[in-house]
């Protein structure tokens, strides 16, 4: 047991690390609200249990090895960070009128909450070799099976990351609920999206 303690532990620092998930999931939180937010923090959980279920059938180490899979991801990764930020800036640009009324949220069900937070994780490179490199860390043959011990180990890194996304999400909802001027928030989108931009364009010039 204190094998998943320790490993609990190691995967909430690196949950609570700053991300583009992590990013969004406070955009969300302050679009939309803790509810809708946390409903939408599934879309994320789903692509982490894709990639533990990779690594449980002996495909993510294949993948990682792969330069040309992980460079598609990163690609991927990148347009979609691009398109994100420039979105964000984009509505903050058209809508520069302090005064008219703040536009409705595009995103009108979970469903799309969920997706976006489901493909930044998918198409992100560091999240697929969190599965491949950090996970096979703690991998014991005097723990079982070793499909067992991944699918174990990824259910206490799921529940790690749901726990991270939360606190991101609920400091959004706190910045909703604080009822900010209407130009405040237009900023924080404006700085949302700048950031969003920041970390495309490091994924870009990181090695795949």
């Amino acid at each position: 047991m204190t094998w998943l303690l320790v490993f609990f532990g190691a995967a909430i620092l690196i949950a609570l690390t700053p991300g583009a998930n992590n990013l969004l999931g406070l955009h969300h939180g302050m679009r939309h609200g803790l509810a809708k937010a946390l409903a939408g923090l599934g879309g994320r959980l789903a692509a982490f249990v894709l990639m533990i279920a990779a690594v449980a059938a002996g495909l993510g180490q294949l993948l990682a090895a792969s330069e040309l899979a992980l460079t598609v991801i990163k690609w991927a990764g990148v347009a979609y960070l691009v398109w994100l930020g420039g979105r964000l800036l984009w509505s903050t640009l058209r809508h520069r009128d302090a005064a008219r009324p703040e536009p409705p949220s595009t995103e009108r069900s979970v469903f799309g909450v969920a997706r976006k937070e489901f493909l930044v994780a998918i198409t992100n490179p560091k999240a697929v070799l969190i599965f491949t490199a950090f996970v096979p860390q703690f991998l014991d043959a005097t723990h079982g099976p070793v499909p067992w011990q991944v699918a174990l180990l990824g259910a206490v890194y799921l529940l790690a990351e749901f726990l991270a996304g939360a606190v991101y999400i609920a400091a959004g909802a706190l910045v909703k609920s604080a009822r900010m001027s209407l130009r405040a928030r237009r900023n924080l989108d404006r700085g949302t999206g700048v950031v969003l931009l920041g970390m495309a364009g490091a994924l870009a010039t990181s090695n795949p």
